[in-house]
């Protein structure tokens, strides 16, 4: 829950509050329909809260409510009387069962802090369960990689141990129901730079949290109970935990959390591990690095690298770090020509020429450009986070400059029969996912009410969303019809509203819909609701359902199939390049019809360069023809065949936030 508040809501999202008396229309957001929070005023004379108008305004350019053209920066705070008559609003405490106060709402947080004996209660409840979960049922990891390698399912380890600081493995055990495009032979170029593998390391990462209950900042899929076995990374968010380490990129795959072996745990079960991990996380991942090729160069120099973090403090948007970054000849990713004198780096002191750059701001750039690099910097508003890797003990020769978006061993044939990156086969127990694991029903609440009441809901989604996501309900609050009513829920999602369809429109034109159909004395609503999730553990999942305003990533799975959205990734190849893609599912007589999901994308291949396809992604179609019914020997060829395009139609459903 939130400390300032007193609920529970996204980092990035507004504080949410129950309000004693319905609030007057001149102050609400009419983006989050919501009493204002950090009030700005634009030059066409509206006011939304700053988080509203801030998110708004990374995807428009026009004001929302009379579409007039506008940036942030013509923005400015409202009048102190309009903050002080929106700080002086009378709002309840959220732990209404054992604190019954009413106060202003600048006064909640020092309520929570010092007086609320509700809040005291959950703080102490969260202290005794931070004593660690593998405590007394496993014993601890070996730190040393030389000597033990992590148990993955499968019956033995599949990893192993090359040097201290990583184990490099090489994958190459087919998986059942596992096909990969991305390890087809090539009948040309045999005098080429040979791909024999695909390489990866087990990395172990220590993060220090200052608040145990803060969101890590990225979006997992899978889980034993999903074809995709394995707990994988889809996404980091922006100015996150995860984004500011800067050591987990989309594509790791998640193999240990407080020393508990999550790799055959639930889809439910690695959410709550990872949403309750304590004042220290310490993670074992499993990162593919790409293709190995036949040198004799290979990982020589891999125990003289060392990663290291940098944070440059920007006064302004502005001000140039004084680098100048560049893309060698024979290596991929970008490195640090020079720094420049009396330059923000330089006078930091601790980037060094040759470094080369792994991500800025969270945002992987191993196989990125000195352009992406500089967009990244300069759109940052102040801190300015690097993670660098850097040759120790040798001598480096000088970086040559080169326009060229790749070297010589970007491209050639690979290996077939590459596999799982952590185990080589399933365990005879494990469930399959399907597709009727989630169980809902459709339902329709129909209240009268005041023309002035609001519903007293928000939501999240729309199909402007990124995800192209139906309208969800993120909060009910206490002030509201709906509340009184009590039939809809968070998490239902919103299908109609007094006969208008609201299963295919963007979120404002949604917001329109419920507030111009909201002043009418009755109002139907026709809603999904999310009835439980087909677990061992029901009261888990439904603890994490709740967790976030936003559904679990199994949960859009299970959504009937008119709520799907469905998007054309076009991907595009040289002659001796593989798609660079893994996928799991498709029929099997044992398990019967099973959607095809991307469960891994290749570093420096064409489908990790385009960046619109994600780990987690169900596969639709193929050039057009429907992938529902086939089986690994039937799609593997019609992805074969295309020599150097393919449409591929994906779902994309967002990751469970932790």
């Amino acid at each position: 829950l939130c400390s300032e508040c007193g609920q529970a809501h996204l980092v990035l999202d507004n504080h949410l509050y129950n309000f004693q008396d319905e609030v007057d229309d001149e102050l609400i957001c009419h983006i989050c329909l919501q009493p204002l929070l950090q009030p700005m005023d634009t030059p066409c004379g509206h006011t939304y809260c700053f988080k509203c108008l801030e998110n708004f305004m990374q995807e428009y350019n026009f004001c929302p409510m009379d579409r007039k053209k506008l940036s942030l920066q013509q923005c400015h705070k409202s009048s102190l009387l309009v903050r002080n008559l929106l700080d002086k609003l009378i709002v309840l405490c959220p732990f209404k069962v054992e604190c019954q106060q009413t106060m202003q709402r600048c006064e909640l947080e020092a309520h929570l802090q010092n007086r609320c004996p509700g809040f005291r209660k959950y703080k102490s409840e969260l202290q005794r369960k931070k004593n660690p979960i593998s405590k007394g049922k496993e014993d601890p990891p070996a730190k040393d990689t030389n000597t033990k390698d992590p148990e993955v399912p499968g019956g033995g380890p599949s990893l192993v141990a090359e040097s201290s600081g990583a184990a490099v493995v090489s994958l190459g055990t087919a998986e059942p129901g596992l096909v990969n495009p991305a390890f087809e032979e090539t009948e040309e170029g045999e005098n080429l730079p040979q791909r024999t593998s695909l390489v990866a390391e087990t990395t172990t990462i220590e993060i220090h949290l200052e608040d145990p209950e803060e969101e890590l900042g990225m979006r997992i899929v899978g889980g034993k109970d999903t074809p995709l076995g394995n707990i994988v990374v889809q996404e980091v968010l922006r100015d996150s935990v995860i984004a500011a380490d800067g050591r987990i990129a989309p594509g790791d795959h998640i193999l240990e959390v407080n020393g508990v072996n999550i790799s055959s745990v639930t889809h439910c079960q690695a959410v709550s591990f990872l949403r309750h991990p304590g004042p220290v996380l310490h993670l074992m991942v499993l990162q593919e690095k790409g293709f190995s090729t036949k040198t004799a160069q290979q990982d020589s120099t891999a125990a003289n690298r060392e990663v290291i973090h940098v944070t440059l403090i920007k006064r302004d948007r502005s001000e140039p770090l004084g680098i100048k970054l560049i893309r060698k000849t024979d290596e991929a990713g970008i490195f640090i020509l020079d720094l420049l004198e009396g330059g923000l780096a330089a006078k930091n002191g601790k980037l060094s020429r040759n470094d080369r750059v792994l991500s800025i701001n969270g945002q992987d750039l191993r196989q990125g450009t000195p352009e992406a690099a500089a967009q990244i910097i300069q759109s940052t508003e102040s801190r300015v986070n690097f993670v660098i890797l850097r040759q120790t003990g040798v001598q480096l020769p000088e970086p040559a400059e080169d326009g060229s978006t790749s070297s010589s061993n970007s491209s050639g044939s690979s290996s077939s029969g590459g596999g799982s990156p952590v185990h080589a086969r399933r365990r005879p127990d494990q469930r399959h996912y399907r597709r009727k694991s989630i169980y809902h029903k459709e339902k329709t609440v129909a209240i009268k009410k005041e023309p002035k009441e609001s519903l007293g809901i928000t939501i999240g989604g729309g199909r402007d969303n990124k995800n192209r996501l139906p309208i969800y309900v993120t909060s009910v609050q206490p002030i509201g019809c709906l509340f009184r009513d009590g039939r809809i829920k968070r998490g239902d999602i919103l299908l109609s509203i007094n006969g208008i369809d609201l299963t295919r429109l963007n979120y404002y034109e949604a917001v329109s819909a419920l507030k111009s159909n909201a002043a009418s004395h009755s109002v139907t609503l026709k809603a999904l609701e999310i009835l439980a999730v087909n677990s061992t553990e029901p009261s888990l999942d439904m603890k994490e359902q709740t967790f976030s305003s936003s559904p679990l990533w199994i949960t859009w799975l299970g959504l009937p199939g008119y709520l799907h959205y469905c998007q054309d990734i076009v991907l595009s190849k040289g002659n001796l390049e593989s798609w660079g893609f893994s996928i799991v599912g498709g029929f099997e007589e044992s398990k019967g019809n099973q959607p095809f999901f991307i469960k891994t994308i290749v570093p420096g291949t064409p489908a990790f360069r385009d960046r619109k396809l994600k780990c987690g992604d169900e596969i639709v179609a193929v050039n057009g023809v429907p992938a529902l019914g086939m089986s690994n020997s039937e799609l593997i060829p019609m992805l074969k065949e295309q020599r150097n395009k393919v449409t591929l139609t994906v779902v994309s459903w967002p990751g469970s936030l932790v």
